[in-house]
């Protein structure tokens, strides 16, 4: 998986899924709902966000209602990745299902400042504020998880499983008339 760098935008702790795409919202089309991704937190970001751009947060990113379109709305305004000192389980569960990657990385949500830029090696597992030149070690990604991420999520890689299948049998047949 390619590094990912872009500039930081900073949100605390339990940052929740109706925040990050408000009620009102869900089931606005997509362009409509992006325009108000974390605008309760922060106005500007669903205006100003640019694709490969980082959230970094606190503890428990994601958590409330197991909403789908947070990490979907997140994923379409471009964010390159978010970065927590932990995720709730549906939402980290929901954004890898459809290939936005995830770290958790304790010290995060101090490492860094609004504005400042960041590269994130999700496979490694490090994550780099190049403005202060500090590395900071996330917690590694099971070998499953970066498939799927490396894939672009949970569909990418059946529909990938799926057309490599008839390959695989054609191969077997040929090799069991050899």
């Amino acid at each position: 998986m390619e590094k990912i760098r872009g500039r930081v935008w900073i949100f605390g702790d339990n940052v929740d899924t109706d925040v990050i795409t408000p009620g009102v919202y869900v089931s606005a089309p997509m362009e409509e709902m992006k325009k108000h991704v974390l605008e309760a937190l922060n106005p500007e970001f669903p205006v100003k966000v640019k694709a490969g751009d980082i959230i970094v947060a606190g503890k428990n990113f994601g958590c409330g209602s197991s909403r789908e379109t947070a990490p979907d709305a997140i994923k379409a305004l471009g964010v390159g990745a978010v970065i927590a000192e932990s995720f709730a389980r549906i939402f980290f569960r929901n954004a890898i299902s459809i290939g936005l990657p995830v770290l958790p990385c304790p010290g995060a949500s101090g490492a860094f400042r609004e504005g400042e830029e960041a590269e994130v090696d999700v496979s490694g597992a490090k994550v780099t504020n190049l403005s202060a030149n500090k590395i900071l070690q996330g917690q590694p990604l099971a070998k499953e998880i970066l498939d799927i991420l490396s894939r672009g999520g949970t569909l990418s890689l059946l529909k990938a499983m799926a057309e490599a299948a008839p390959r695989a049998n054609e191969q077997e047949s040929e090799e069991r008339r050899a």
